[in-house]
């Protein structure tokens, strides 16, 4: 359940914590890592500061992945 709606960019299934995760995860990636000062907000009200940081180095890390990997052209695999 969790995974289909995953693919259909709906957070429902999870509890708030995650949602607030995936929701920054949507701020950062079609941008330069410009995040609404809100959505920081609500990430502070769920995680501390180490945490924070982690999370922000994952969705980066995924996000620099799938630029390089679109930028040489290569292909998806399962």
């Amino acid at each position: 359940m969790q995974l289909e709606a995953l693919a259909h960019a709906s957070y429902e299934p999870f509890e708030e914590a995650w949602r607030v995760c995936f929701e920054y995860a949507d701020a950062m990636t079609p941008t330069p890592g410009v995040v609404p000062p809100a959505r920081f907000e609500a990430l502070e009200r769920h995680w501390s500061a180490a945490q924070i940081i982690e999370i922000t180095a994952v969705i980066a890390l995924f996000n620099f992945f799938n630029r390089f990997a679109n930028a040489l052209d290569i292909p998806v695999t399962k």
